[in-house]
C-alpha cells in the first residue's frame, strides 16, 4: 500500500512539473527588445518549416509548444503566407495568435496620380520586390489583359496608397490596382460624354490633362482646349504624348522631338493616343468627363505654374511673346 501510495505521489510531481514546464513553454516569453525579427511563410510552407525558422530566430524557445497546440486549434492548416514581423516580448502563445490571425506585414504603397505603367512598376519593385520588368510584361500579356478585360494597362492602375501584404504576385497587385480603378471610375463614366467619346477615351483624354497641369482650376480649361481641337479635326499638339511615345523623357522635349514617328506624337497623328499615357486622378477624369465650356483653341506655360489660354493662334502668338519677355526680364 506504501509502495503505491509513493508511485502515485510521483506520477503527481511528474504531472505537475510537465504541466508547469508546458505552460513556461507556452507563455513564457522572449524579450528581443527594440530587435525587428521578420518570417517569411510562402504558400507550401509546413507549420513544422515555419516553426524551425521561429525557433531558430530565438522568436520562442519551445518547439513543442509551438507545433502541438496548433495542431489541436487547427492552426498548421490554416497559415497565410506573408511576411510576419516579431519584436518586444513574445511567446508561444502570441505567435501563434499573431499567425492565426493571420497578422503579418502589410506595406504602405502609393501611386501618385500621373504615374506610368514603367513608374508603377519602379515603385512595386522598390516596395514589394516584385521584378519591374515582370510588371511591366503584364501590360503587354495579350492572356493577362483578355482575363482582365481591357486593351492595355496603362491609364487603369488606379494612383492612391494601398497596403499591400509582402509576397503579392505582379498580378495581384495589378488586379487589386485595376478593381480599385473601376470602383471610382465606372460611375463617372456613364451617361452622355463629349464629343460621344468612348469611357476609354476619356481616360485617354484624361491622361492628357493630368500631365499637363495639376491646378484644380485649369484642368476643365485643358479639357477644353483638346475637345475643341478635336471637334475641328486640328492635332492635338500635346507635348506629353510625345514625351511617352519617346519612352518617357528624362530631358527637356526639344523641338527636333516632335518630328520623331511614334504612335503617341500627337504633332503627327490626329486623334487621341492609342492608349492613356498615365494613370489620371479622378479631377483629371472628371474634368475630362465634363470640361469648361470655352472657345480656347491654346495654351502656352506662363511664370507662376499656371497657363494663359487664347482662342486664336494670334492670341497665342502674343502670349508666348509675352511670357517669354516677362522671364527673361524677371517679372
Amino acid at each position: 500500500m506504501r509502495g503505491i501510495k509513493i508511485a502515485v505521489a510521483a506520477v503527481l510531481v511528474i504531472l505537475v512539473v510537465v504541466v508547469a514546464w508546458g505552460l513556461y513553454g507556452y507563455y513564457g516569453t522572449v524579450d528581443l527588445g527594440d530587435r525587428v525579427v521578420t518570417v517569411i511563410v510562402q504558400t507550401g510552407d509546413t507549420f513544422e518549416s515555419v516553426a524551425e525558422r521561429i525557433i531558430d530566430r530565438g522568436v520562442v524557445r519551445s518547439r513543442m509548444m509551438l507545433v502541438y497546440p496548433a495542431r489541436l486549434r487547427n492552426i498548421d492548416r490554416k497559415l497565410t503566407p506573408g511576411r510576419y514581423d516579431f519584436t518586444g516580448r513574445n511567446s508561444c502563445r502570441s505567435v501563434l495568435r499573431k499567425l492565426e490571425d493571420a497578422d503579418f506585414v502589410r506595406i504602405r504603397v502609393t501611386v501618385p496620380e500621373g504615374s506610368t505603367v514603367w513608374d508603377v512598376a519602379a515603385i512595386m519593385q522598390s516596395k514589394l520586390d516584385l521584378d519591374s520588368a515582370a510588371f511591366v510584361g503584364l501590360s503587354n500579356d495579350s492572356v493577362f489583359l483578355l482575363r482582365l478585360g481591357v486593351p492595355c494597362l496603362e491609364g487603369r492602375l488606379y494612383p492612391e496608397t494601398y497596403f499591400f501584404p509582402w509576397g503579392m504576385t505582379a498580378e495581384q497587385v495589378v488586379i487589386e490596382m485595376y478593381e480599385a480603378f473601376r470602383g471610382h471610375t465606372d460611375s463617372m463614366l456613364v451617361g452622355d460624354l463629349p464629343l460621344g467619346l468612348s469611357p476609354a477615351d476619356i481616360i485617354k483624354l484624361a491622361s492628357i490633362i493630368e500631365a499637363e497641369t495639376r491646378l484644380d482650376s485649369e484642368r476643365t480649361l485643358v479639357a477644353s482646349v483638346y475637345l475643341n481641337r478635336l471637334e475641328r479635326n486640328m492635332k492635338l499638339d500635346a507635348d506629353p504624348t510625345v514625351i511617352y511615345g519617346l519612352g518617357g523623357l528624362k530631358r527637356p522635349l526639344l523641338r527636333r522631338d516632335l518630328s520623331r514617328e511614334t504612335p503617341y506624337n500627337t504633332y503627327i497623328h490626329k486623334g487621341l493616343p492609342p492608349t492613356p499615357i498615365n494613370s489620371p486622378g479622378l479631377a483629371a477624369i472628371a474634368a475630362a468627363a465634363n470640361p469648361a465650356e470655352t472657345e480656347y483653341l491654346y495654351f502656352v506655360a506662363d511664370n507662376t505654374g499656371g497657363h494663359q489660354f487664347s482662342r486664336t493662334n494670334a492670341e497665342h502668338n502674343r502670349a508666348k511673346r509675352r511670357i517669354r519677355q516677362a522671364r527673361e526680364s524677371g517679372g
